[in-house]
C-alpha cells in the first residue's frame, strides 16, 4: 500500500521550479480567501 503522508525529501533533493511552488501559494492563498468570504456571507445571511 502507498504511504498516504510522505516522509521530508532527502538533504540533496531538489526544489521543485519555482513557477509551481508559487502557483500552489497563490492558489491556496485565493482558495483560502473565497472559502472565507462564503462563509462570511453565509453566517451574514443567516443573522439577518
Amino acid at each position: 500500500m502507498r504511504a498516504i503522508i510522505e516522509p521530508p525529501p532527502e538533504a540533496g533533493t531538489p526544489l521543485a521550479p519555482l513557477w509551481k511552488r508559487l502557483g500552489w501559494f497563490v492558489g491556496l492563498a485565493v482558495s483560502s480567501a473565497l472559502t472565507t468570504a462564503a462563509v462570511a456571507y453565509l453566517l451574514k445571511a443567516l443573522l439577518r
